[in-house]
């Protein structure tokens, strides 16, 4: 009775203004990714999941695992998935709506953030272009953004973060990014990292998360080398003054034991989870590694009774072969089948959605330990009595010694490890 009473109050002050506009009756607690965030920290040694909405039925499926499990939830959408060359029917300005109705719905009770993930920023035309379409993702319900300039050098990379950051509201969760230039072979480094950070704290950002590549990829993975987390948890570490979290990109391919370390051993309060959940959401073999199986003949296993019909799945594959598509090319099938699979049989789509909650419920409540931890959110809403929790850090570094020439001059000194070039995108 006690979170019900608390979910009201927070439900009256605890919504940004843009959903307020967007759904003035609605009945869901969609907040800043500050919120999610500040829930993580209160419970020590806790993560959440940042599930990718690369269709209905993984955004539905999540939904219903973060109200069995108490836990906070953030859904998400990456900038190839989902921007202006998607390759998912959802997107970052749809993506919203359909989780404000779906929360409705089903009754959901636990706070949601709206994450615009990997807003990639590769040049001067992407900064030109982010200033006007950053606003309308916003007026469509967005919450909190990951503003990606890391396919840059580090001095361009803190200058475009620097430039595009007045286009984004104050109150909004805000993930910057640094390492990905260095592809799979080249891993952040602690010097990067403060480069950034130091950077951004000068000019009056503060960042709620910091994602680095250290040592994982995105999709479909094809060894379990997985991430560093001794490299992770010496870069949390080094940003300990500047209260920054950690977020966990591509956790396919990282067993539970090597999640729940990083739970336990860095700062770590969001790791998306994409590729898996969808595998699942089409009734494929999945193992403890979130990695797709398969057979003899190098071809995904469906498994009988679960996701969607065998005769959409051929279909599928068969659009695919089609295609010439690899397997890490099936992800593009979202956008040509979703309304298909929209089409199918109730009982098909709950069993869809279904093998999503039971995967995403185990990693959030034995993998990430965000059990219960939807109170510790609320709280959060309640004590500051806003939709707006604020920054953790306040302003540590010198503005003075971190003039556009001066950081041009300081990423000198980081040297260019680059490594072999990544695709990153999801």
């Amino acid at each position: 009775m006690a979170y019900a009473a608390d979910f009201e109050k927070a439900l009256q002050v605890g919504r940004p203004p843009n959903i307020q506009s967007l759904f003035p009756t609605s009945r869901a607690l969609i907040v800043s990714g500050k919120v999610i965030d500040r829930a993580m920290r209160a419970r020590g040694k806790a993560i959440a999941m940042a599930a990718n909405g690369r269709n209905y039925f993984v955004i539905r499926g999540a939904l219903k695992a973060a109200q069995r499990a108490h836990a906070p939830v953030i859904i998400e959408i990456a900038k190839s998935e989902g921007g202006q060359k998607a390759y998912c029917a959802v997107n970052y300005w749809n993506m919203a709506r359909i989780v404000d109705a779906l929360c409705n719905e089903m009754r959901i009770t636990v706070p949601v953030a709206i994450h615009a993930d990997h807003y990639g920023i590769k040049n001067e035309k992407d900064l030109a272009a982010a200033k006007v379409e950053i606003p309308t993702m916003f007026e469509a319900g967005i919450t909190s953004i990951a503003i990606d300039a890391s396919h840059q050098p580090d001095d361009r990379n803190l200058l475009a973060s620097i430039a595009i950051n007045p286009f984004i509201p104050k109150w909004a969760g805000l993930e910057t990014e640094v390492g990905e230039i260095k592809g799979a072979s080249g891993l952040s480094t602690v010097g990067e990292a403060l480069f950034l950070v130091r950077g951004l704290n000068a000019r009056g950002i503060f960042p709620d998360w910091i994602a680095l590549n250290n040592g994982t990829t995105h999709g479909i993975e094809a060894s379990d080398a997985g991430i560093q987390v001794g490299l992770t948890a010496d870069i949390h570490e080094a940003l300990v003054p500047y209260k920054m979290s950690g977020a966990q990109h591509g956790t396919s391919g990282n067993s539970s034991e090597r999640l729940r370390e990083i739970a336990d051993r860095t700062h770590t309060t969001k790791a998306n989870v994409a590729t898996a959940l969808q595998m699942i959401s089409w009734g494929l073999e999945v193992n403890d590694y979130g990695n797709a199986q398969l057979d003899a003949e190098g071809r995904f296993i469906k498994r009988q009774g679960e996701g969607m019909d065998d005769g959409v799945w051929a279909e599928m594959v068969a659009y695919a072969d089609g295609k010439g598509w690899k397997k890490g090319d099936y992800k593009n099938l979202n956008l040509p089948f979703e309304n298909r699979l929209l089409a199918l049989p109730a009982g098909i789509r709950e069993r869809m959605c279904r093998g999503v909650e039971e995967f995403a419920y185990k990693m959030m409540t034995r993998v990430f330990n965000a059990k219960d931890t939807a109170p510790l959110a609320i709280e959060a809403i309640l004590a500051s009595g806003s939709f707006d929790l604020g920054p953790k850090a306040g302003r540590i570094e010198d503005p003075a010694e971190w003039t556009d020439a001066k950081i041009v001059e300081r990423a000198k000194t980081l040297g260019s490890d680059t490594g072999a070039q990544g695709d990153f995108d999801d």
